[in-house]
């Protein structure tokens, strides 16, 4: 049995998360989030063991959303504990610049392993934000390195998101991460998202219709000239936005194209990686390799801070052209390959591993999950469900003149039930730790359908 699942285990976890006090709030300005709504009724987390938090009453939490999309191996895990605590003990701190410790160059050789053939170089970043900003500076740089240097101009999608450092929210495309923010980087334009209802609306997996929205880049070559575009930047499953699943054929004419075109295809897999679709990477997953991968969150099971550009060998090798003694790539930060996250991240991989977590979503819990989350699509005010692997989507229909207001009333009502789901818009998004076994899918199901009967 696995430990973190273990009965003796959560019934101990569930006594050490007796109810606590609640702190003073006021100097804490929360990100993303109802500041002030909050602070009156707080959801206050206090302590986590496999798929389940305790709040601050004591009260058992289940875990939909694997903590923000990033707790793939589950909470609390032996291994990941007990490398940190041991690299704490070591070394806390090693400086990334012309310096270097083991543990970093370990992982890098790890996670090159699990990545598509040919992507074999690893820079490591402390974030999904800081990756996405790391993957688009190394574009620009690529091209002008080749002597191509009018290649400057950046293509997101609509509805995408990439963080939230400049970089990333000028590629990204939802409106409320940018509008507060002025221009952001120039020459940055948009294909179109792929979100399409009225012909895939409770597609099961990858929806039938819409490759042909690929072909959107052509008119961003028409529009600006291919000479011009550096990289194109895609989450494989567009996540943050609720969910979108590629229509099947799509990335592959988005890679088709690019190649075409000679501009750099980044996947986004900040939220994809590390087992989510049921292969290590999407780009496994659904056959293609891009240029570049971005990739956070399941790369230390979210223990401690890290993200990673994966880049392909041909990326790599176009910097290393000078001589041997210059710096090649002026970028970096202080925390990159951070000994903690190292540590961390090594104890994740060996986790997933060990218990097949990379893949356990392209099996039979996958299937589970699938039938379980479709069998809410006749409840009130769903307009659509969607999945794949380990994720899934309930779009519900908005409110007339209060867009969100239905889908956060469900996050509050399966809150309130003991369940921790996440919405963005109208739409509820699940996307539980692989570790997740049939009881808890069903208790997920049970309790979102509860929460959608008694809807507003």
């Amino acid at each position: 049995m696995n430990k973190a699942l273990d009965p003796a285990v959560l019934q101990a976890a569930e006594i050490a998360g007796s109810s606590v006090s609640l702190p003073a709030m006021d100097a804490y300005w929360m990100p993303f989030t109802a500041n002030r709504s909050y602070k009156k009724a707080p959801r206050l987390l206090t302590r986590a063991e496999g798929v389940f938090y305790w709040d601050h009453t004591g009260r058992e939490v289940l875990d939909g959303v694997a903590g923000l999309w990033c707790v793939n191996a589950g909470h609390g895990r032996p291994r990941i504990v007990k490398a940190i605590q041991e690299q704490a003990a070591e070394m806390d701190f090693a400086p990334p610049f012309q310096m270097g410790h083991p543990k970093a160059f370990e992982l890098a050789e790890r996670v090159a392993a699990l990545a598509p053939a040919g992507m074999s170089k690893v820079f490591f970043a402390n974030s999904g934000s800081e990756a996405v900003d790391t993957a688009l500076k190394m574009a620009l740089a690529y091209h002008r390195a080749r002597g191509d240097a009018a290649r400057t101009r950046l293509i997101g999608r609509e509805r995408g998101y990439h963080g939230v450092n400049f970089g990333g929210i000028s590629v990204g495309g939802m409106v409320a991460n940018r509008k507060h923010f002025g221009h952001g980087l120039a020459g940055v334009d948009h294909i179109r998202h792929t979100h399409d209802l009225s012909r895939n609306a409770f597609s099961r997996g990858q929806p039938a219709h819409g490759a042909e929205l690929a072909d959107d880049l052509e008119r961003m070559v028409a529009l600006h000239d291919a000479s011009t575009i550096a990289a194109v930047i895609v989450e494989p499953i567009a996540g943050s936005t609720g969910v979108l699943i590629p229509p099947a054929g799509y990335l592959k004419r988005l890679r088709e194209l690019c190649t075409k075109h000679g501009i750099l295809l980044i996947f986004d897999e900040v939220i994809t990686g590390f087992g989510r679709t049921g292969q290590p990477f999407a780009a496994q997953t659904f056959g293609v390799v891009p240029d570049m991968i971005t990739c956070a969150k399941g790369i230390t099971n979210g223990a401690v801070p890290m993200g990673a550009v994966i880049c392909g060998q041909h990326v790599h090798d176009a910097f290393m052209t000078g001589p041997e003694g210059a710096i090649e790539f002026f970028h970096g930060y202080t925390y990159s390959g951070h000994p903690l996250a190292c540590a961390a991240g090594l104890g994740t991989l060996d986790t997933y591993a060990e218990e097949g977590l990379l893949t356990r979503a392209s099996g039979e819990i996958g299937e589970y999950f699938a039938n379980a989350i479709h069998s809410l699509r006749e409840e009130p005010h769903v307009i659509d469900v969607r999945n794949f692997g380990l994720v899934g989507g309930i779009e519900l229909q908005p409110i007339a003149d209060a867009p969100t207001k239905r889908a956060f009333g469900v996050f509050l009502d399966c809150w309130q039930q003991g369940l921790m789901v996440r919405t963005t818009g109208d739409i509820v998004a699940l996307s539980p730790p692989l570790i997740i076994e049939k009881p808890h899918i069903d208790r997920i199901v049970d309790t979102l359908r509860t929460a959608l009967r008694r809807a507003v």
